[in-house]
């Protein structure tokens, strides 16, 4: 089948097949005497599973790596079950990271709530300002790492404020 019909069946794009190929997710295909592609049945599949893995984390490099070994003729189980796992301990983490924000910025919302019923308001809270005073050591960069479009426009008002 032509990258058109295939893209259509698989719910991606020509471009998108062109890019699995390029990177080795898709086999090389011979291309019809006008110079389309000419897909197998069986790439359809292929395309799935390529979608069906990166839903879960896996990357185009990674996926690539193991279809190599995979297309020739290797067993890359343990391999992928190892990146698997490793996700899971990176995503556990990051949710961990953002469980600690969370909590953070809850605390901070009160103290502010406290801090802005107390002043006139004419006066400057200095709400940002009390935000670099409670660093706590090994937290400055949790919201920049996790987090990083929150921090842009804090960066810009601490200076204004």
């Amino acid at each position: 089948m032509r990258s058109g019909e295939l893209a259509k069946l698989a719910g991606v794009s020509s471009d998108t097949l062109r890019l699995y190929e390029r990177k080795g997710l898709l086999p090389k295909v011979p291309r019809s005497s006008n110079g389309y592609r000419a897909y197998p049945p069986e790439t359809l599949q292929r395309v799935h599973l390529v979608r069906a893995a990166l839903s879960i984390g896996f990357t185009l490099d990674e996926l690539a790596t193991f279809f190599e070994r995979r297309d020739k003729g290797e067993a890359p189980c343990e391999i992928v079950r190892a990146k698997a796992e490793a996700k899971l301990r990176n995503l556990e983490a990051h949710l961990q990271h953002l469980v600690d924000l969370r909590a953070r910025l809850c605390r901070v919302l009160k103290e502010w709530d406290r801090t802005l019923k107390s002043t006139p308001r004419t006066e400057r809270a200095r709400l940002l300002e009390s935000l670099a005073a409670a660093v706590v050591p090994g937290t400055e960069t949790l919201s920049r790492q996790w987090v990083p479009s929150l921090t842009r426009p804090f960066a810009k008002e601490q200076k204004h404020d």
